[in-house]
Parts: structure tokens; sequence; C-alpha cells
């Protein structure tokens, strides 16, 4: 039995970071796509620089070496080289500028209506989630809170100082909305693999958009330094096929009502 919930655990589809992991995680969402596409764009025209750069160095120490240039040539103005090292490095900033605001207003911008409002509240050190589009009359119902499971409590195959006792339950291929704000000090909600970084403040509502195009477990982590315990506040969102999302958010909030 326990090597059956291993093999589960292990196969089962969840974005987090891996030991020696230098790039990004695969991307949950389209603006996580963007990201990753604009970073590979930008890092296309940094590698030209690069070379360019250490060529024309290479050049300079290799031809005006004392060897090869014994009574050097004074040159102290070239109007064509001013011109072109004006002109091309304007050319990249407009070519990496163009898609960089248009990923920067995707991402601020809700164009589209949210199907479901998700209110995350950050806290010295957990995370309370509202489900706002439920209509019921117990309140704590809507609410739940979401704590970091200790390390002597994991079970096989769980990440350490990633898992919580309460995922956040969203369906997949829905637009959703995240307002996030916080209880106490300064938190930020932060899931690498949707590209989602909000701020948390105290006495202020962020908001951001998620859509989620693959069902799994995306992990995350407050990225605000709140205190001691800054490291004990992850966040787990979980997605789910639409048809299973309201009996696994009606499973998730039972407990909260005492009737477990």
């Amino acid at each position: 039995m326990i090597v059956l919930k291993w093999l589960f655990l292990t196969i089962s589809p969840c974005d987090a970071a891996e030991p020696w992991q230098l790039g990004s995680q695969d991307a949950a969402t389209p603006i996580m796509q963007g990201i990753i596409d604009l970073h590979h764009d930008i890092f296309f025209f940094l590698i030209l620089i690069l070379v360019f750069v250490l060529w024309i160095l290479v050049r300079a120490l290799w031809h005006f070496h004392y060897k090869e240039n014994a009574i050097p040539q004074r040159i102290v103005h070239g109007t064509t080289i001013e011109i072109l090292r004006t002109i091309f490095p304007s050319l990249i900033s407009m070519f990496i500028a163009i898609p960089s605001f248009a990923l920067l207003y995707s991402m601020d911008e809700v164009v589209v209506d949210p199907a479901i409002t998700i209110k995350a509240i950050g806290h010295q050190w957990y995370w309370t989630y509202e489900y706002s589009d439920y209509n019921s009359s117990d309140e704590q119902s809507l609410t739940f809170d979401s704590y970091m499971i200790p390390e002597e409590d994991l079970e096989l195959g769980q990440s350490r100082l990633l898992e919580v006792d309460n995922r956040v339950v969203v369906p997949a291929k829905t637009h959703l909305r995240i307002i996030v704000t916080s209880a106490d000090v300064p938190h930020s909600w932060a899931v690498p693999s949707s590209g989602v970084k909000c701020d948390a403040v105290p006495g202020r509502l962020n908001q951001i958009s998620i859509l989620v195009q693959r069902e799994g477990v995306y992990y995350g982590q407050c990225s605000e330094i709140c205190g001691t315990n800054h490291a004990f506040t992850p966040i787990v969102v979980e997605a789910v096929p639409r048809k299973d999302y309201g009996s696994r958010v009606s499973n998730q909030l039972i407990p909260q009502t005492g009737e477990a």
C-alpha cells in the first residue's frame, strides 16, 4: 500500500522547484508561457551583444598590441561609429520593449470576466482563502486556513516546507480572479509556474487574473519577508477538472463547518 501511494505521489503532476534547476518551471498559464518566451527572446539579443562585444575586445587587444602597432594612431572622433552605436541599441530596445509592454498589459488588465473569485489573505504565518462565489448563510463554509504541514507529519512523496493541510482548489481551463490582501504585515502571494506574484498589503486589495491550462498541483511561497517564520508560509494550488471542482471544494470546506 505504501509503495502504491508513493508511486501515485511520484507520477502525479506537481510543479515545484527541482534540485539544481536552472530554468523556469513548466508554464501552467498563458502569462507564464509569455514570460518564458520573452526571457528567451531577450536572451537571444543578449548572446548576440555578448559575442559582438567580445569580438571587438579581442580584436582591439590583438591589433593594438604594441608589437603590432608600435606607433598607435590617435583617433579622437568617428561620426559613423557613433551613429551606429546609437541606432542599433535603439532598435534592439524597441524589439524588446514591444513584447514586454504587451505582456505587462496582459498581466495587469483583466480583459475577461472571471468565472470564479478567490480572496487570499496573508497572516503570520499562514494564508486564509475565501471563495466569494459561493452563496451560503454560513460564512464559515466559505473560508478556510492553509497551514504548512510540519516535517514530522509529512507523508511519503510530499515536499518539505511546501505542503499544506488545505490546498486552494481551482478548476482548470477557467478564468480566475485572485484578490490578495494582508491582515497584519506585507506578504506576497507567488506561484512560479503560474507566473503570479502579487503583494499582499494591509488595508489594500490587489487582484490578479489566472487561467490554469492543465490539471496539476502547483507550489509557491510567500515572496515578501514577513517575519521570523517567513520561510514557512507555502502556497499550494490544485487545478482539477471543471466537473470535479464543486465536489472538491465542498469536501475542502466541510472540516471548517464542524460537521466532520
